[in-house]
């Protein structure tokens, strides 16, 4: 499929995905057994849970068009990283370790100290690191993940938002703005033409009533063949 030319150039448009860490979600919630969606024992989904749908949203894999040596991902913003939800005693008991080949320069870190250092956003981008192929593909994708602290970041006016009814991005609306305006048009005329048509069976009517009073019985019966 072409990626420049056609109906397909609007698959490949990038969508970007905001994501709250600490928001209660009933369908990735760890509580067992499921409580009501209402129930405010509902926890936010686990980092686990949380990174698994961030790498699907950075492969594309939600898409239609979706190819593993194609990369059709979106973009995702995640705010809320420093109240990532971890079980039990992840967050003080998993470790990470790194090293640079050299003789002795094993080294360890606790997600905990690295929350500490570095803020949950290095905590969450490892975890989504770790989940995507391992690939050339792999540091683009996560270029398009961007985690943040707190509520605050740079790309309010890039999310996709659904208020009631799903809000058509920029790029959709430029494309079907001259197909509005067309279809517009063409509806406004249909409703005139059926005007008219009402005006003239109305005068159709009136005329063979007055035939009738004259007795031209013939001539009626042409006037109702005439209607529309």
């Amino acid at each position: 499929m072409s990626q420049t030319i056609g109906i397909t150039k609007l698959a490949y448009s990038r969508t970007w995905h905001h994501i709250s860490a600490s928001t209660p979600h009933h369908g990735l919630s760890t509580i067992r057994p499921i409580p009501s969606p209402s129930s405010p024992a509902i926890t936010p989904p686990t980092l686990g849970r949380l990174a698994s749908r961030i790498a699907i949203l950075l492969m594309g894999k939600h898409k239609p068009i979706w190819d593993p040596s194609t990369d059709c991902g979106d973009y995702v913003v995640v705010t809320n990283c420093s109240s990532l939800h971890t079980t039990g005693k992840k967050r003080w008991q998993k470790t990470y370790y790194r090293h640079n080949t050299r003789p002795g320069s094993l080294r360890q870190i606790s997600m905990d100290e690295l929350m500490e250092r570095f803020g949950g956003a290095e905590v969450l981008r490892k975890a989504v690191s770790g989940m995507l192929p391992k690939n050339r593909l792999r540091d683009d994708r996560m270029g398009r993940l961007k985690a943040f602290e707190g509520e605050a970041h740079p790309y309010k006016a890039n999310i996709v938002r659904f208020s009631g009814k799903p809000q058509v991005v920029k790029l959709v609306e430029e494309m079907g703005k001259d197909e509005s305006i067309r279809i517009e048009t063409d509806f406004r005329s249909l409703t005139e033409i059926l005007t008219h048509l009402e005006h003239i069976n109305s005068a159709l009517k009136a005329l063979a009533v007055i035939l009738k009073s004259k007795g031209l019985i013939f001539l009626e019966d042409q006037i109702q063949n005439l209607k529309l």
